[in-house]
């Protein structure tokens, strides 16, 4: 028998909403003495089975729900029937000419705190809960049957393993102990990807499906691509037919990256250069148009006492980036702060808009791709939010 917690009068309604945490202030009684990291039994004041759970009292998030079958037993078998499930979307949503993908997006495949990132033959792991890392043999067994991978990389860090009483792991688990940039294919296009020192776990995989949809749309542009880390968009826009393309980054190994994709999928610095420069100075300074701007900024705000100023910084980007916008041209823009959400980033780029004096239209919401799957009752998985812009004036 696991643990228990009681919820508090009409606390549990989030929970039969199908969102899957539960906070601190809504847990009235605990039975038992569940350690951070355990699994326990959810039921609400009257007795009524809610769910099975990661239970963690470190934090304010302190259930994280599992199973509305309270009846489960979360074993080795558990874990592989998911991760089974996971495959069988990938499947269906990753096409053949990519080998680079999320395979377990969270609470999105019902992992809690978990994320695993394919890279061909290499599988990288972060585990940002208690609960996950309690589970973490389970789930290695689990990868290792299924997928045999050549190496399994741990880049567990950050602000949210640190609130559950975790310390930082980086290294190899499993396999050989090859850590040099891997090459992976997405689309047909080439890109390396540094899965050790790399951002998140080495690339932007969210990005894929917006990737090809600004692709497709590139032809004959010239196109701005700030905050360009990888160059992914830019590879994309010049296999589109591109005219152009001004790749912008403040990162020097970023840069140099941006030019080894380019020069992967063999299109020419020359006619599309990389620039070392800070975004906001550029689009200030700058007094050429472009037909494709496209914004994908690093977090603003990571924390909530960051949204603030982090709505500024967006505005401002955006606000400069459409006074050098053609007539008819495109603005792709995006934040994945988890902290600004989607009506208030709407907001922040209606209130540049009218700044600018420009006249847009929407083309698309954009998100990320379906390898990022998302609970329909936990909008707060949706980090990754877009806009398609078109300027009329």
């Amino acid at each position: 028998m696991y643990p228990e917690i009681t919820l508090k009068k009409g606390r549990e309604n989030a929970l039969l909403r199908g969102h899957p945490w539960v906070f601190s202030g809504a847990i009235a009684a605990v039975t038992g003495r569940p350690e951070p990291g355990d699994i326990v039994f959810a039921r609400s004041v009257s007795g009524h089975p809610l769910a099975l759970g990661f239970y963690n009292p470190l934090t304010d998030i302190a259930f994280r729900s599992l199973t509305s079958r309270c009846e489960e037993n979360i074993s080795q078998y558990f874990w592989q029937s998911r991760l089974n499930a996971a495959h069988k979307l990938r499947q269906k949503v990753v096409d053949e000419q990519t080998n680079a993908y999320r395979l377990i997006n969270a609470e999105g495949d019902g992992f809690p705190g978990l994320i695993v990132d394919v890279y061909d033959s290499t599988v990288v792991m972060s585990i940002a809960t208690a609960g996950m890392e309690k589970q973490k043999s389970h789930i290695l067994n689990a990868l290792i049957s299924q997928f045999k991978p050549a190496r399994i990389y741990e880049q567990s860090e950050g602000r949210s393993r640190e609130m559950e009483g975790l310390e930082k792991r980086n290294g190899i688990i499993f396999g050989d102990d090859q850590c040099d940039p891997v090459e992976i294919t997405e689309n047909g296009l080439k890109f390396e990807v540094d899965f050790v020192a790399g951002q998140k776990t080495g690339f932007f995989l969210d990005q894929r499906v917006n990737r090809e949809k600004l692709g497709a749309l590139s032809r004959d542009a010239q196109v701005l691509n700030c905050f360009c880390y990888s160059g992914a968009f830019s590879v994309y826009c010049a296999e589109g037919g591109a005219r152009r393309v001004v790749s912008l980054d403040i990162s020097k190994p970023a840069c140099a990256l941006a030019r080894k994709n380019l020069h992967l999928n063999w299109f020419s610095a020359d006619n599309h250069p990389v620039v070392e420069a800070d975004v906001f100075a550029y689009l200030r300074a700058t007094q050429e148009n472009y037909s494709m701007i496209i914004l994908d900024p690093p977090a603003f705000a990571k924390d909530r006492k960051d949204v603030t100023k982090a709505a500024h910084g967006y505005k401002e980007i955006n606000l400069q980036a459409m006074k050098r916008l053609a007539s008819g041209g495109i603005l792709a823009t995006f934040s994945c702060s988890n902290f600004i959400d989607e009506d208030l980033f709407y907001r922040i780029v209606l209130s540049a808009a009218r700044d600018a004096g420009a006249d847009l239209q929407v083309m698309a919401r954009l998100e990320a791709g379906p390898d990022h799957p998302v609970l329909l009752g936990h909008p707060e998985g949706r980090y990754l939010k877009g806009l398609l812009l078109v300027k009329r004036k």
